[in-house]
């Protein structure tokens, strides 16, 4: 993508965020909606592929059609923010034009037990792919380029301008050349206004950020969010799921940290090494703010939150964390399966 291109999409996307872009479908806010589980089942868009589940005949067919590959969409029929990504990226005209001239989309349940033929030939449950592939957040989106390798994965639900920049990636083949961090910020760096103060939390620790736990473990877990200035994303996180007192309560038990994902504030990390907060986002991949990850107390990651989040599924992370789940089920989502069923 040209550097104008991909200006332009963060003008009308990013900057327009407020809702008032788009017509109709982005009246709201497309980052502000309840995340409880739904009542009613999820219907896709007539437009996604009637797959037999066989994906490597699916990518054939997509590079027999002149596409770009497939992406594999991994949902729940009653997640919230699965049904966010239907009713609104995929309501966008422009949006929906781009994604079905470069790609088919198949979708997959993340309980079913229907087998299935991987990319690579392999055959196993939906089930069992969804776990394999780590989807812990749904909607979780896997792009397979023609030689049927993973070009970019998304778990969870972005904006609109976020979501066209990830298809313009793939597309465009610019995953050849840099990763998607370095793509998205080399777009946002564009637009970067005069940085603003971060909106912080009584439960933050203040700087020095010396986070070592190679050495000696901490007393509880750990929490780092990475945000930024001029981040509408993170006034919503701020302004909505942390203004909860259980969300308060909850981060009450791990030390928190607050770092500006492009400051060159010095950080010792949990592992030990001597960095800034730029060079660590940029090591660990965050291209997305606020991206929260967690460490246990030796320092190790657990899980991260690097996409849109609301009330409920941050108390279920948090929930995971602190009782170490994590030790018996790996994966978010069998842990969440587990709970479901005592």
């Amino acid at each position: 993508m040209r550097a104008s291109t991909l200006i332009y999409l963060f003008i009308a996307y990013g900057l327009l965020n407020s809702g008032n872009c788009l017509g109709a479908i982005e009246d709201e806010d497309p980052l502000l909606f309840d995340d409880v589980p739904l009542s009613e089942l999820i219907t896709y868009p007539d437009w996604f592929k009637e797959s037999f589940l066989d994906l490597q005949e699916d990518l054939h067919e997509a590079i027999a059609g002149d596409k770009q590959g497939i992406i594999v969409y991994f949902g729940q029929k009653r997640c919230a923010y699965c049904k966010r990504l239907m009713q609104v990226n995929f309501k966008l005209p422009d949006i929906v034009k781009y994604t079905r001239s470069n790609f088919d989309v198949i979708p997959i349940d993340i309980w079913s037990p229907e087998e299935l033929t991987t990319p690579a030939g392999e055959t196993m449950s939906e089930r069992e792919y969804a776990l394999k592939m780590r989807t812990n957040f749904t909607p979780s989106l896997i792009f397979y380029t023609k030689d049927g390798q993973v070009a970019l994965r998304l778990r969870g639900y972005y904006a609109p301008y976020q979501f066209r920049a990830a298809l313009e990636y793939v597309a465009g083949e610019h995953y050849l050349r840099e990763a998607f961090p370095v793509y998205m910020a080399r777009g946002d760096s564009t637009l970067r206004f005069e940085a603003e103060d971060l909106v912080e939390e009584d439960f933050f620790i203040p700087p020095p950020f010396n986070l070592d736990r190679s050495r000696f473990p901490g007393d509880r877990p750990m929490a780092v969010f990475f945000e930024q200035g001029n981040c509408h994303a993170c006034d919503v996180l701020h302004t909505q799921p942390l203004r909860q007192e259980a969300i308060q309560d909850l981060f009450g038990k791990f030390d928190s940290v607050q770092l500006d994902m492009w400051s060159e504030v010095p950080v010792i990390t949990p592992d030990g090494d001597s960095t800034t907060a730029r060079e660590w986002a940029r090591k660990l991949g965050i291209f997305y703010a606020p991206s929260v990850l967690f460490f246990d107390e030796n320092g190790k990651e657990i899980i991260r939150l690097e996409s849109v989040v609301h009330f409920f599924r941050l108390r279920n992370v948090l929930n995971y964390v602190l009782s170490k789940g994590y030790l018996s089920h790996p994966n978010f989502q069998q842990w969440r399966s587990a709970q479901s069923n005592n």
